[in-house]
């Protein structure tokens, strides 16, 4: 990770379109790439309007949108409907979209077909998928289309049932040397980015150093090229998920609430609509 020299001009802020190639110039520039996730397009023009570099569809949607326990329900339909909704919102940034669960594990040809239906149907930039050199073959399957690729290691919640828990991941020598064997291999196979999530800053800021592509980091410490978070996370919309690794910025759940709790209030005391408010 090279540190950022503010006397040259962010890219970030003066390019109309952040790609693949913006966000390379940014890591060899040391200037830290900012990514949250949306999911509708409300939220998406909000999110791109504030001048975000990369918005990731993710698979989180089956959590934060649909309520599932875990990101392995939501199918392959459903994050194109997410996407196509978020791209229709958003003009600046690169987006990014999750391949969900089944899509592409153990299956190159799917994984491929799979990608160019998000990229197809609902205009994506890129892809994202979970894993190392278990998927290097869909990886270059994928790469094979010209579709952009990034990578995710480190805790990948698609393989929740697999590891049995949400902790910290590579905090042992040979899980350690695994990751960075895999980043290694990522980068080789043509993955523009990583993502690491929920491993020591140490190891993260290692394999950000170890690689020549933008490695993100959530809840990988501040030593990485940049940092993503879950959007209705970071707005305080949901309080019952609250990491380490989370910082709020809003309050959302209370000013929704008590919003709401007024209008209902007014409804009641026949205060809304009042006369300047009707026909």
């Amino acid at each position: 990770m090279k540190t950022f020299d503010e006397s040259l001009s962010p890219i970030g802020s003066t390019v109309k379109k952040i790609t693949t190639n913006v966000l390379q110039q940014m890591k060899q520039q040391g200037e830290p790439i900012s990514m949250l996730t949306a999911y509708d397009f409300s939220l998406g023009r909000l999110v791109d309007l504030s001048g975000i570099d990369v918005i990731l569809v993710g698979d989180s949607a089956s959590n934060v949108m649909a309520g599932h326990e875990t990101t392995l329900p939501i199918t392959l339909d459903q994050m194109i409907y997410h996407a196509a909704s978020v791209i229709r919102a958003t003009e600046r940034s690169l987006v990014v979209v999750d391949l969900p669960f089944g899509s592409y594990q153990g299956n190159s040809k799917e994984a491929l077909t799979s990608s160019i239906r998000i990229m197809k149907e609902a205009g994506a930039h890129a892809v994202k998928l979970e894993g190392g050199r278990e998927v290097k073959e869909s990886i270059d399957r994928i790469l094979t289309a010209g579709i952009p690729v990034m990578g995710h290691l480190g805790l990948t919640p698609q393989s929740i049932y697999k590891f049995g828990t949400y902790a910290v991941r590579a905090k042992e020598a040979e899980e350690r040397k695994r990751l960075l064997e895999d980043a290694k291999i990522l980068e080789e196979t043509g993955v523009f980015a990583i993502v690491l999530e929920k491993i020591p800053a140490e190891l993260a800021g290692e394999v950000a150093r170890s690689v020549s592509i933008p490695v993100i980091g959530i809840g990988a410490g501040n030593q990485v090229d940049g940092q993503v978070l879950v959007l209705h996370d970071m707005l305080g919309i949901n309080k019952e998920f609250s990491p380490r690794f989370l910082r709020r910025y809003a309050d959302l759940h209370t000013t929704i609430t008590d919003a709401i709790s007024g209008y209902i209030e007014d409804v009641k005391r026949r205060d809304f609509p009042n006369e300047q408010e009707q026909y």
